[in-house]
């Protein structure tokens, strides 16, 4: 069996860190189901299985999948350092996801998405806001994880990194999408992207999720590009800067260029902006994530 099958060596213990962490996440992910229905009338499970909101559960959805990310770059890092320190360390990363992915939901729905009440809007059963939720939701925990990665150990000056470099790149996420927006106004008769979100244009919100996991995506390769340094706060947060618009702005030439050749012949504005053609918009979404994965690709290897 031994020539068949070459494993590494493992840890005596490791099942012991494995069920604190899978326990201690399954702990978070319930307070996550909590705070999505802390301030409703009904409960999760009665708006889910009696109301049937789809949009809700969409939204849901969304923020246990990001918290799930987070969670996914912590676990085992405090593998032989102590069960204590290991649970310590987990429950801390965990609730800074949730507080910093609660915060960049917070800031996409008051900054850009400014003229939608987001929570209304679901309540209400509107799918395409719902979706445009959960995958902000999900960038923001993108690039949280690609930040927990990069930088060393749990002390303070990680988590200050984390959380001003996350903030930064934040905003940049927050910036790109106003372009997007201010995109479709110009294609469109100086018509509203917020409107169009509201009426329930599910092609577009599967255009703009796209647009957004993919920034969220390109951008968490700069980790491979930076260098972490402990007691380099501006530094930190300039190259995390830095480096995000110059890979966010490839991203948004590379994938303009993908969709006019691989959609060739196609009028894929009028498709999803008029049309309300969520096949395209698929593609669209497809071309996004894509390019997004293909640059981390190159950029993990050469780091």
């Amino acid at each position: 069996m031994e020539a068949l099958v070459k494993l590494t060596p493992l840890p005596h213990d490791l099942w012991i860190y494995l069920v604190i962490d899978i326990s201690l996440a399954l702990l978070l992910l319930m307070v996550m189901k909590w705070l999505a229905g802390a301030f409703r009338k009904h409960s999760v499970a009665e708006v889910l299985a009696v109301q049937d909101n789809f949009a809700f559960g969409i939204s849901t959805a969304g923020g246990m999948l990001s918290l799930c990310i987070v969670l996914g770059s912590v676990v085992g890092r405090h593998v032989g350092q102590g069960y204590v320190n290991a649970a310590i360390g987990m429950v801390t990363f965990g609730l800074v996801g949730i507080v910093l992915v609660k915060f960049g939901r917070f800031a996409h729905d008051k900054i850009v998405l400014n003229r939608l009440d987001t929570e209304g809007l679901i309540s209400e059963r509107v799918v395409s806001v719902a979706l445009v939720d959960a995958a902000s939701l999900i960038s923001s925990a993108i690039i949280l994880r690609s930040m927990v990665l990069w930088v060393d150990g749990s002390d303070m000056n990680a988590l200050i990194a984390i959380v001003t470099g996350f903030t930064v790149v934040l905003c940049l996420l927050l910036m790109m999408t106003r372009v997007y927006e201010i995109r479709y106004a110009r294609d469109n008769q100086n018509d509203s992207f917020q409107g169009a979100l509201r009426k329930g244009q599910l092609a577009l919100a599967v255009e703009h999720a796209g647009n957004l996991l993919g920034i969220a995506m390109i951008v968490s390769s700069a980790s491979y590009l930076l260098t972490y340094h402990p007691s380099g706060y501006v530094s930190n947060v300039t190259g995390w800067l830095i480096v995000g618009i110059v890979l966010s702005l490839a991203l948004l030439v590379l994938v303009t260029i993908s969709k006019k050749i691989i959609l060739f012949g196609l009028n894929y504005r009028l498709e999803v902006d008029q049309q309300h053609n969520i096949g395209v918009a698929c593609l669209e979404l497809t071309l996004s994530i894509g390019i997004a994965l293909i640059v981390n690709g190159v950029l993990e290897f050469l780091a």
